[in-house]
């Protein structure tokens, strides 16, 4: 079977990496998601062991679909019996791209739709109680070409299970995953973060220089699909505990307010690694290491969710100079959507490294009218609804064997206006990360 590794764009050689080295066949990446070969068993390594991936997608089967006929009929010819009992609770969302389908929530109901004749026919009833375990649909439709997953994971792969609060502004848990392997700490250097916050990017660099699983405190919709056997589960948990270790390590989290310090303690107790990482409260402005070696990765604030645009310009000038008596040998990373970043720092990167914290789709111009009065939309969801009447499957194109329930779709396209995606430059100077702001759509469907 064909399993799909959505991530956020710019991560996919890291997730691919991490593919192979769990012994994965055939794998391959593309702009946002990396495809491999693989078995139920590897459905269970895989949500364990990622760190980059945002979720695991058991591809179901692809095919043309230019229009809603040849979208139901493809939908409906796949065997979602083999997948989906009786009693299974099959939500849908997806996006589409570059397609002539281009409404999410009218390609979201005809594919709700298919599936549940499918099913109500192959299971003889006319009702689907969709009352037992989670089989969440997903879709992609790309320049036509639709793809049916199902999603293993559940909630998505970043939610380690160790951060119940949050303060301010929080990063995301596979970044600064990212982030941390991209600085090449392993474990054997000191490592620091001056803006700690919570704690998320320290506790990913602890649970790396263990070798220890991310995901073996949480849970993931797959353990209660009746086709999964438990013991798989069991045996992955298993195989990744074997491969921990157990050493000393040296690394420091700071920030200025005590309350985020006290908040990062507690996510190290519930990540199970408060025994490797010292937090204190600390002034980034005053920031001095003496040892010859070292990772420095944080994620300072940008101006914009916390601070104002001055007082983080203020804080990336008393940070720059805070680093210019740091040893020459020390590896500095640092994410930030600043554009004149490096102006403030005082000094310009050595490499950069693109980032985007979601999926950017075009924006067309039906979208722009959609979002300025929704009549376009209108019309798309209505000529569903009149193929659902001509196909029988209920009035005002309702499904008669259950309705979508997952309501409105979360990826649903917004223009340029209402929303932005920023593409974060990882800047390694020994190495910043800055963001420049671009309008553009998105897809939280990760």
């Amino acid at each position: 079977m064909t399993l799909t590794v959505p991530c956020l764009f710019g991560l996919e050689s890291l997730v691919a990496d991490e593919m192979r080295r769990l012994d994965l066949k055939n794998v391959r990446a593309e702009n946002g998601r990396v495809h491999c070969e693989g078995t139920l068993a590897d459905i269970a390594r895989l949500n364990i062991n990622l760190r980059c991936g945002a979720r695991v997608l058991m591809e179901l089967g692809s095919f043309p679909a230019r229009d809603f006929e040849a979208l139901f009929q493809g939908v409906y010819a796949l065997p979602w019996e083999d997948y989906i009992p009786r009693d299974g609770e099959f939500p849908v969302k997806g996006y589409s791209l570059n397609s002539q389908l281009h409404s999410v929530p009218a390609c979201q109901s005809i594919v709700k739709k298919a599936s549940a004749k499918r099913l109500g026919e192959k299971y003889g009833v006319e009702t689907l109680p969709e009352s037992g375990s989670r089989y969440q649909i997903q879709f992609s439709i790309i320049k036509d070409v639709a793809t049916l997953y199902l999603d293993t994971s559940g909630e998505g792969l970043y939610k380690r299970g160790y951060r119940a609060k949050n303060m301010g502004a929080p990063l995301r848990e596979t970044l600064a995953a990212a982030l941390v392997t991209l600085s090449r700490y392993r474990g054997k250097d000191p490592f620091c973060d001056p803006f700690c916050g919570s704690g998320t990017i320290p506790i990913e660099a602890a649970l790396i220089a263990k070798n220890r699983a991310p995901g073996l405190d949480r849970s993931f919709a797959a353990q209660k699909w009746k086709n999964m056997d438990s013991k798989l589960w069991l045996e992955a948990g298993d195989e990744a505990m074997d491969k921990e270790f157990h050493g000393h390590y040296d690394i420091w989290g700071g920030d200025i307010d005590p309350a985020a310090v006290e908040l990062a303690r507690h996510n190290a107790e519930l990540a199970g690694v408060e025994d490797c990482i010292h937090f204190e409260v600390a002034d980034a402005g005053k920031f001095h290491r003496d040892s010859e070696y070292g990772q420095l990765v944080t994620n300072p604030p940008y101006g914009e969710r916390l601070l104002e645009k001055k007082e983080a310009e203020d804080l990336y000038r008393m940070f720059g100079a805070a680093l210019r008596d740091l040893p020459p040998k020390w590896r500095v990373l640092v994410l930030s959507s600043h554009t004149e970043f490096e102006r403030c720092f005082g000094r310009p990167a050595d490499k950069k490294r693109k980032l985007y914290n979601g999926m950017t789709l075009s924006c067309t111009e039906d979208d722009r009218r959609s979002c300025r009065n929704g009549a376009a939309r209108r019309r798309r969801v209505s000529g569903a609804q009149a193929f659902c009447r001509r196909q029988n499957l209920g009035p005002g194109g309702l499904c008669l064997t259950g309705q979508v329930r997952s309501g409105a779709p979360q990826n649903q396209r917004f223009c340029g206006e209402h929303d932005q995606v920023r593409r974060l430059y990882v800047r390694k100077m020994t190495g910043e990360f800055y963001t420049k702001s671009n309008h553009a759509g998105k897809n939280d469907n990760l």
